[in-house]
């Protein structure tokens, strides 16, 4: 992060992602790194001025990792006798200090997999935290204030600087995934984003910053939705958000004006409840629909049949 605002917002969308609204076992309790067997190691190598390395824990029914300063990608491939050689990229949302890897990533490819759609999770490199849980939880509780205001204003640095290399690590993802294409029987085509929270502010830097990643469709999961500036060839872009999400929820929907202005496709669902970080959580809200509409919005854009 290169300043002050950057910093704030991403304390927000930290404290605010990843929770369901009857959260459970709130408590961030340390936990071993799970296995990841199907990870793949990026090549945009490791943090630079990482002093810290990374770290699990549990929290929400989720599990985090933090201080990644090594970028992953793992691959959840579907039946091939239902793939349709379409391909995701799942940005997990965080505030770029953790990520939510089960509600907003593992959860999320799986469910994708099973239409028959190719899903990578990309575990990005983050923002150093401390070591110390105790620690972690201290520096939080003391830099969180004020966070949900400045998440409102508007940024005074472009995304392309301030999440530099976090747009790297998923331009690595979209060209590991062409390159495999023919391994994975993925449409190098057919590559799109989706990303939630932070994830969600990934995707739409790397959707605008991100020079050759070009995917072919996007989602922004409960994630700012300031107007920006859209070229004429900007992908297909899905968004869902809760009124109610405290961040986000109760201010202008200028991305989505601006994709309209743009004449380029947008399908906005703004669900009265689940405020923020719902992801894959089951809950009484409606916003537990956003996964069904999202891959309805697929299909009719022909990326749940296999291309003629």
């Amino acid at each position: 992060m290169k300043n002050k605002l950057a910093i704030a917002l991403a304390l927000a969308l930290y404290a605010l992602s990843g929770a369901p609204a009857m959260a459970q076992n709130d408590q961030m309790t340390p936990i071993a790194a799970p296995a990841q067997p199907n990870a793949i190691k990026l090549n945009t190598g490791a943090l630079p001025g990482a002093t810290v390395q990374e770290s699990w824990h549990s929290q929400y029914g989720s599990v985090f990792a933090r201080n990644v300063t090594q970028a992953t990608l793992t691959p959840f491939l579907p039946d091939p006798a239902k793939a349709t050689g379409a391909a995701v990229i799942v940005a997990p949302g965080g505030g770029f200090r953790t990520l939510s890897m089960n509600n907003e990533g593992w959860d999320v490819a799986k469910a994708l997999a099973d239409r028959g759609v190719a899903a990578f999770v990309l575990k990005y490199r983050l923002v150093q935290t401390p070591k110390d849980m105790d620690a972690f939880k201290r520096a939080m509780a003391e830099m969180f204030s004020g966070g949900a205001r400045a998440a409102r204003e508007p940024p005074k640095e472009s995304p392309a600087v301030t999440f530099a290399p976090q747009i790297a690590d998923a331009r690595a993802a979209f060209a590991l995934v062409r390159a495999r294409a023919g391994e994975w029987k993925v449409d190098g085509d057919r590559v799109g984003m989706i990303g939630f929270s932070a994830g969600a502010m990934l995707t739409m830097a790397t959707a605008l910053h991100g020079q050759d990643a070009s995917p072919a469709f996007i989602a922004n999961i409960y994630g700012p939705l300031a107007p920006v500036k859209v070229e004429a060839d900007a992908p297909p872009l899905f968004v869902a958000l809760a009124a109610d999400d405290p961040l986000f929820g109760n201010i202008e929907y200028g991305l989505v004006d601006s994709w309209r202005k743009a004449k380029r496709p947008v399908e906005f669902h703004l669900y009265e409840q689940g405020g923020h970080g719902f992801g894959m959580y089951p809950k009484t809200t409606t916003s537990t629909g956003w996964f069904d509409a999202y891959t309805r919005w697929l299909d009719m854009h022909g990326y749940l049949k296999k291309k003629s």
